[in-house]
């Protein structure tokens, strides 16, 4: 009897750890139709016979992108919008660009984990965890050749306190992670959040709310 239960026990963890892994591909790829007005969780496959070498290719992301913006920094997306064959991979890549003082400001990705290398320059990154282990931040001085991995879903920056421009490449482990630039999401919201809510919740002035509300909230994500 005592042999029959471990038997199932060890069944039922089988089968969690099975589904609660991603699935094997059915197939070799499947190129996103941008263009299907079918709604899926993705985007539908085209048909494979259509597909080309252009489906899985973007060129350029060895030019400076213009930084010239309040933020001082350019995130270059490289994801299933940009390369249609990254669609069922959860891969995708970015390039960030610095100037002097730059930050790419608090944010998370809701879908995935980012790696980050620093190509040119130093940086200050860092993430904060949720509120379960007291919002702790773990926060590093990147240098030329460093790696840092910020995990999913995490608030987390990038801020370039050199006198001179930083360049970075990240990639993430989905193929359209997402971005959530906390400051936009929250005083830049469409239509707005109320001002009553947000003076309560950040405990400030209803007139700081209504100021910081009024503000430009620009994305630097392209």
């Amino acid at each position: 009897m005592a042999a029959h239960f471990l038997f199932l026990a060890l069944i039922a963890l089988a089968s969690s750890h099975a589904i609660a892994s991603d699935p094997s591909q059915l197939q070799d790829f499947c190129v996103a139709d941008l263009k299907s007005n079918v709604l899926v969780n993705g985007f539908v496959c085209k048909d494979p016979k259509l597909a080309k070498a252009e489906d899985f290719f973007f060129y350029g992301l060895d030019k400076p992108r213009d930084t010239g913006n309040k933020l001082g920094s350019n995130v270059t997306q490289v994801n299933v919008n940009q390369i249609p064959g990254l669609n069922t991979l959860g891969i995708s890549l970015a390039r960030l660009d610095f100037a002097p003082y730059g930050v790419n400001p608090p944010h998370i990705h809701p879908r995935g984990t980012e790696i980050l290398t620093v190509l040119e320059g130093t940086l200050h990154v860092g993430f904060v965890t949720s509120n379960s282990p007291n919002n702790q931040l773990f926060t590093k001085v990147l240098n030329k050749g460093d790696v840092f991995v910020f995990p999913q879903g995490l608030i987390h920056f990038q801020f370039n306190y050199g006198k001179t421009n930083a360049v970075a490449i990240a990639a993430l482990s989905s193929q359209n992670p997402g971005v959530i630039t906390i400051a936009n999401a929250v005083f830049g919201a469409k239509p707005p959040i109320s001002d009553f809510v947000l003076a309560k919740a950040f405990q400030l002035d209803k007139k700081t709310v209504d100021w910081l509300q009024a503000q430009f909230w620009m994305d630097n994500n392209n």
